[in-house]
C-alpha cells in the first residue's frame, strides 16, 4: 500500500503536471515549486480539484535566500510560500514560488483564491518588500508609520536605520538616526573547573 504522502504527491503531480517545477519530500512533508506565471491558476486547481481539495490557506511565508545555508545563492532571491490544507483528505502541502525580480519582487494576489491571504499578504509585503498585483489595500501591517525599509530581508541592519523617542520639550514623539554603536558580541564563559561535575561521584 502506497504512503499518503505518495498518494498526494502522485495526485498533485497528476493534476499540475508541467506547471511543477520541483517537488521534494522532506521530514514527510511536501514542498512544490511553481512559477510565477503559473501561480494563480496552479492555485485555483490546487483548490478546486476534488483529488486534491485544499480548502484552506493555513498560511502565507516570505522568504529571503540571501545567503541561505551559508552559499550563495542562485537564482531568484525571495519566494512565498503557501502552506494548504485539504480538510476531506486530511493532508497538507507546501507550495514555494520565487519572483522573478529582486530589485522589486512581484507576485499576484492570492485573495481571490482564499481571503485569508489579505493579511498574510500585507505581513510579507512589510517585512521583506513583495509586492502582491492585485491586492485591494497592501499597506504596513506590523511596522510602524513612516518605518523605512523591510526588516526581515537578510541585508537590513539589526539595529535598523532610525530610531524614535519621546521628546519632552516638543511634547511628541521624534525620529533620529541611530545613536546605537554597532559592535560584534561575543559571548564571555567563565567556567569553574570543576563545572558540570555535579552529582558525579
Amino acid at each position: 500500500m502506497p504512503d499518503r504522502i505518495d498518494v498526494l504527491k502522485d495526485a498533485l503531480h497528476a493534476a499540475l503536471g508541467d506547471r511543477i517545477r520541483a517537488s521534494v519530500v522532506d521530514r514527510g512533508e511536501l514542498t512544490l515549486e511553481v512559477a510565477p506565471a503559473d501561480l494563480v491558476a496552479a492555485m485555483k486547481v490546487v483548490r478546486d480539484d476534488p483529488a486534491l481539495a485544499f480548502s484552506t490557506l493555513i498560511d502565507l511565508i516570505g522568504m529571503d535566500y540571501e545567503g541561505f545555508a551559508d552559499a550563495p545563492r542562485e537564482g531568484p532571491r525571495y519566494a512565498v510560500v503557501y502552506n494548504v490544507l485539504s480538510i476531506v483528505h486530511n493532508w497538507r502541502a507546501r507550495v514555494k514560488c520565487f519572483a522573478a525580480d529582486d530589485q522589486l519582487p512581484v507576485l499576484e494576489s492570492m485573495i481571490d483564491v482564499w481571503p485569508a491571504a489579505n493579511w498574510f499578504e500585507r505581513e510579507a509585503f512589510d517585512l521583506y518588500g513583495i509586492v502582491f498585483r492585485g491586492h485591494p489595500d497592501l499597506r504596513r501591517i506590523l511596522t510602524d508609520y513612516g518605518f523605512v525599509g523591510h526588516p526581515f530581508r537578510k541585508d537590513f541592519p539589526i539595529s535598523g536605520y532610525v530610531e524614535m523617542r519621546y521628546d519632552a520639550e516638543q511634547r511628541r514623539v521624534v525620529y533620529q538616526p541611530v545613536t546605537i554603536e554597532p559592535r560584534e558580541i561575543v559571548p564571555r564563559v567563565i567556567r569553574e573547573d570543576s563545572y558540570g561535575d555535579a552529582g558525579k561521584t
